[in-house]
């Protein structure tokens, strides 16, 4: 292809188009969270209400991962991006409608399936431009998303509702989602069909797709069939389900819980609530570089270097137990930091696994189908949080949430099994994945 204009480092600028959207993904459904307090004078709506309009996001987006991860498979990354975006920013504005806690339950679960693509996405565009040693830290600035949508949803739909109401909140932030359209469709193609790509850029990125670790599968075989019959997938599927909760608990109920028991007035929610995000965000950046450094400096294998990772963030996690005995409102919000920055740096590890794992025509499906254990855990996590949080306080759940990652990270290291490596001379897209164990 000839190429007009060269840009360095174009991956690079992938990873920051990926990051926007990850962040618009987060705003939209950070929304929920800033609005409840409103909600709860303005529409009535209780504790255990709210858990199930969180637990009907949850379900879609449950249902709606590992189907996501196939069609992205199917389409391929631009388009099936395009269709993710255009629905979900819909959906989002669509919420203004709700007019109770069932009709917020419609629109929610309308976000979760909508919503869902993202990730799985997310996970075929780095196995696609990125070696393994960069995919961690590609996957952790990714990630970083979710905390800067979160960083921003709060003195922003703070701000919308003192000068209009939480209809308004939906409206604005779903046509965020449109503008990100635009220079998704304008910049984003495949490594080698970008038309601004360096020769040398692309010969890196080649380079990098022959360490990849796993062959490709042959085809004909059923897609779901090669990745639920892994150990490997079960092995980050049970460790997302027991680190998810967390992260849903921050997502749902920071502004919540700091509105009903720390006796925090809006204003002062969206002075502070914005800071575990930025938190989170640093554990991204965290995470995705403990990888590099254990394979760079401590010379650790790929999966041993995962391995380790996941287990300093797991033990980072073990902070958020003083959440609820914290003795103000200031030493809650840095636990809920703490417990934010762990996540995050285990997610980073977590998510980057399927392109390590699987062949690059299933990365996506993997990515999906390790999603929907993940928001299990999250659900089933919900389910018990309002119905707890009413009933005895918010002191067992934190409790819960500091130790669910180390049993998490405990399966990651007993399941998780490096792969064979591919022979050399062999062409990877002819051969048949060999993961299995």
């Amino acid at each position: 292809m000839k190429r007009k204009f060269e840009m360095k480092n174009v991956r690079w600028w992938i990873v920051i188009l990926l990051t926007g959207i990850t962040t618009i993904n987060y705003l939209d459904r950070q929304v929920l969270s800033v609005v409840g307090p409103v909600l709860r004078e303005d529409l009535d709506i209780k504790e255990i209400q709210f858990s199930r309009i969180a637990m009907a996001f949850q379900l879609a987006y449950l249902i709606m991962m590992p189907i996501s991860g196939r069609i992205i498979d199917w389409l391929k990354l631009r388009l099936g991006f395009t269709l993710s975006i255009i629905s979900w920013s819909i959906a989002q504005m669509a919420t203004a409608f709700a007019t109770g806690w069932k009709s917020f339950a419609v629109y929610r679960a309308l976000l979760g399936m909508t919503e869902a693509g993202n990730f799985p996405g997310a996970a075929k565009t780095v196995s696609q431009w990125f070696s393994p040693k960069e995919r961690t830290l590609a996957t952790g600035i990714i990630n970083m998303g979710a905390g800067f949508g979160a960083i921003i949803a709060t003195p922003l739909v703070v701000y919308i509702l003192t000068v209009s109401n939480w209809k308004t909140a939906f409206v604005v932030t779903g046509a965020f989602g449109f503008v990100w359209l635009g220079l998704w469709l304008f910049f984003y193609r495949d490594p080698e069909k970008h038309p601004f790509i360096s020769k040398a850029e692309l010969a890196v990125i080649n380079e990098g797709q022959r360490e990849l670790l796993v062959e490709e599968r042959k085809s004909g075989e059923g897609v779901w069939k090669i990745v639920l019959y892994q150990r490997n997938f079960w092995a980050i599927g049970i460790a997302r389900f027991f680190s998810e909760p967390a992260w849903q608990f921050f997502t749902y109920w920071i502004p919540l819980y700091l509105y009903t028991e720390r006796h925090m007035d809006l204003k002062q929610i969206g002075y502070f609530a914005w800071l575990p995000w930025l938190a989170a965000d640093l554990g991204s950046v965290f995470g995705g570089a403990l990888s590099p450094f254990f394979i760079g400096k401590l010379k650790m294998s790929v999966m041993t270097a995962r391995k380790c990772s996941a287990a300093t963030a797991a033990l980072i996690m073990v902070f958020a137990i003083f959440i609820g005995r914290a003795p103000s409102p200031g030493w809650a919000i840095f636990f809920f930091c703490v417990g934010a920055f762990a996540h995050q740096a285990m997610s980073s590890t977590l998510m980057t696994l399927p392109a390590d794992l699987f062949p690059k025509s299933t990365v996506a499906t993997a990515n999906g189908l390790s999603g929907t254990t993940a928001v299990l855990g999250g659900m089933f996590f919900t389910a018990v949080v309002g119905y707890v949080a009413e009933t005895i306080g918010y002191g067992p759940i934190f409790i819960i949430i500091a130790f669910l990652d180390i049993i998490g990270v405990t399966f990651l290291w007993w399941l998780l099994r490096a792969p064979k490596p591919i022979e050399a001379g062999r062409p990877a897209e002819v051969l048949e994945t060999r993961v299995r164990n």
